[in-house]
């Protein structure tokens, strides 16, 4: 009887223990997956680099003289911004039936690009710097004939021949299945262009 008795005491005791020590385990538990948690959290949010670099960029147009090009980092990609000279934006549909897609019709652009001049004014032309075969950088090749003999200007992918017009609309027979891709822009005043985003 006392045996039992004892037992039944110790066996009280071990409860409150085992209590103490359950809620003491899913405390520190708790803390554990808290602290795993945090880091994993950081990881996996964009650095303030990463985050930059997908804003919106702003490019003066005051220092573009007809003829030139610049290139701007926007997402990483190289973003060429050129001022067309008015003979090369009426020449532009000269060449058409060279042209693979010369109506822009593939969807790979902005809905205000889907014209002649694949931009929202013709003598500025903004796109992606990268060949739609696999990521080369094009040249811009601006002079006739630069090329060969049918060659109005342009841009000319050296890595696998690729060309494409002063409008970025590519030529039929190359390895370059579409156009070169125009990003989201649009003109925050006659001198101020604005590089990764739509109108508000």
């Amino acid at each position: 009887m006392l045996i039992l008795r004892m037992a039944m005491g110790n066996e009280s005791v071990d409860l409150k223990k085992r209590a103490f020590l359950t809620r003491t385990s899913q405390a520190l538990g708790a803390i554990a997956v808290c602290g795993a948690a945090i880091p994993l959290v950081q990881y996996l949010k964009p650095g303030r680099e990463a985050a930059m670099s997908s804003l919106p960029v702003e490019f003066d147009l005051s220092g573009l003289k007809p003829g030139d090009q610049r290139t701007v980092l926007w997402r990483g990609k190289p973003i060429w911004v050129i001022r067309r000279t008015m003979e090369q934006v009426t020449a532009l549909n000269k060449i058409n039936p060279n042209l693979s897609d010369p109506n822009s019709q593939i969807e790979q652009q902005p809905e205000y690009a889907k014209n002649p001049y694949r931009s929202l004014r013709p003598d500025i032309l903004v796109l992606v710097g990268l060949c739609t075969h696999l990521g080369c950088a094009p040249t811009f090749r601006p002079e006739p004939k630069a090329i060969d003999e049918d060659w109005d200007g342009g841009f000319f992918c050296s890595c696998h021949g690729s060309k494409f017009d002063l409008a970025g609309r590519v030529y039929k027979g190359v390895p370059a299945p579409t156009n070169l891709e125009v990003p989201p822009y649009y003109f925050k005043n006659d001198q101020l262009l604005v590089i990764g985003a739509h109108e508000a």
